[in-house]
């Protein structure tokens, strides 16, 4: 038979253990944010960023993912990230596949960027019914319009921060390949940054790209190629109008962030890589 003093003691090595196994399973379900930035490699517990001495409340209007005014707890990004000057282009990549490329030049614009940060005891709302909430990270912009920011440079549910090269020099095979001559040639040059900062996102290009949400645009078929030409851009601008179903995370492009004429360079793009299948 155990003595009391031993019982005492197993009892309270258990109690201790089952604590300590309750704490261990809090922190791993604790969400991080992940840098991987120049002199900075660090994952920052939501926690951590929520005592945050430049944490402040902020109002975003007409926030893109909400579709109205929201208010967040936030820190500016130039508050995380400590050497904003030395990014080339910040790769911002969600849980879910999600992966926008943004340019360092407009994190340094007037277009102020911060982290928005969701509480975990004061959630935010669903962004639709069982899609879940943009958090518990979410790059917003106090005044985008200032830098011309685009509903894809509003990335929500962020894993991780990393500085990379642009998309273009790492993956070549986006480049059209086109004589100057040609008279698409300008429309086609045009169409390239909207494909990187709208498409990009979601999809790659002859196998090239970050993200893998949606299909390959270019293999083994490209849209062009299979839709007219009138249905693609009904797709483009109401994707539920051509094909719906309940899982669907495919946004439009309204006129305001993909106006007509950047809606026929962004077709000439995709026109031009039909005929560079790799």
């Amino acid at each position: 038979m155990l003595s009391l003093n031993l019982r005492f003691i197993l009892i309270l090595a258990i109690a201790a253990f089952c604590a300590s196994s309750q704490l261990a399973a809090h922190a791993a379900d604790e969400p991080v944010l992940e840098l991987v930035l120049p002199n900075q490699q660090q994952k920052l517990a939501r926690n951590n960023l929520l005592r945050h001495p430049e944490i402040r409340t902020i109002t975003i209007d007409d926030d893109p993912v909400y579709h109205r005014s929201m208010t967040y707890r936030a820190i500016p990004l130039k508050a995380i990230v400590r050497q904003v000057s030395a990014i080339d282009t910040l790769q911002v990549v969600a849980t879910d596949g999600f992966v926008a490329n943004i340019r360092g030049e407009l994190l340094r614009a007037e277009a102020e960027p911060w982290i928005a940060i969701e509480p975990a005891n004061a959630p935010w709302p669903e962004r639709k019914p069982g899609s879940g909430s943009a958090g518990a990270f979410y790059l917003v912009w106090l005044h985008p319009e200032k830098a011309g920011i685009t509903s894809e440079q509003w990335p929500f549910q962020i894993a991780s921060l990393r500085n990379v090269e642009a998309l273009t020099v790492r993956y070549p095979q986006l480049l059209p390949k086109l004589a100057a001559t040609d008279t698409r040639y300008a429309s086609v040059q045009r169409g390239l940054p909207l494909f990187t900062t709208h498409c990009a996102s979601c999809h790659r290009m002859n196998g090239g790209g970050d993200a893998a949400i949606g299909p390959d645009l270019n293999l083994p078929a490209n849209p062009t190629e299979y839709f007219q030409e009138s249905w693609l851009r009904k797709l483009i601008r109401d994707p539920a109008s051509v094909r719906h179903w309940a899982q669907s995370s495919v946004p439009g492009f309204s006129e305001k962030t993909l106006n007509e004429d950047e809606l026929d360079d962004l077709l000439a793009y995709l026109q031009q890589m039909a005929q560079q299948r790799h």
